[in-house]
């Protein structure tokens, strides 16, 4: 009877690390958070439930809808708009693939919950916490189905900045090369609303330079 072998299988060590990289504004931040509105909205149509007189508009509450918001109150813009960013200026950097950046690093921010639009249910959301002034609210004609007009008012945030912890596979990515694709990614495609990926200017940025480090310690 023969012996059947056996071959220890060796595993690969994967080598997880953290840095901390802080991103600089260029340009004003447009923020567009779901709002319970248009959640329950949505919800309700998909319900088949009987919609009544549509609301009267609310800019304020609108503006304060548009925001995402930390448990401390503070302001905040969620995590995976860095990475979708990152991944997609994956393209402008020779040697790596989408598929092998997104498997390869992580931006972590803070959680919160969110309440969902159908009774008792909660969403977890993580956000980068924004550094930053107030919003102001600013307002825009948009185009929305069949070429209809309508007015939007959402935060805007003139200066801001973010400090990104990420957690990577060095691996497959070295620091430097984070780096490189998040100031690609800051310039290229940006975050929020009418970024450059979407024709726009807004929500561009870059790596913190060591004047930027400095006077973004001596505002705070």
């Amino acid at each position: 009877m023969a012996i059947k072998s056996e071959t220890a299988i060796v595993l690969p060590r994967i080598d997880i690390r953290l840095m901390e990289v802080t991103v600089i504004g260029d340009s004003p931040l447009i923020v567009h958070a779901w709002s319970q509105k248009a959640k329950l909205q949505m919800l309700d149509k998909q319900m088949k439930r009987a919609v009544g007189a549509k609301e009267a508009k609310d800019p304020v509450a609108d503006f304060e809808a548009s925001l995402y918001r930390l448990d401390d109150g503070g302001h905040g813009f969620p995590s995976v708009a860095f990475k979708t960013a990152a991944v997609t200026a994956i393209t402008s950097v020779g040697g790596l693939t989408k598929v092998a950046a997104r498997q390869a690093f992580h931006i972590i921010g803070e959680d919160v919950d969110v309440v969902g639009a159908f009774d008792g249910t909660r969403a977890r959301q993580n956000l980068v916490r924004l550094v930053s002034g107030e919003p102001s609210m600013r307002e825009d004609l948009v185009r929305v189905g069949m070429g209809t007009a309508d007015l939007r008012y959402r935060g805007e945030f003139s200066e801001w900045a973010a400090r990104l912890l990420v957690r990577f596979n060095a691996n497959v990515l070295s620091e430097a090369q984070i780096l490189n694709i998040l100031n690609v990614a800051g310039f290229a495609v940006g975050i929020g609303e009418w970024r450059p990926e979407r024709d726009g200017q807004h929500g561009m940025f870059h790596v913190a330079t060591e004047s930027d480090l400095a006077r973004l310690g001596g505002a705070a």
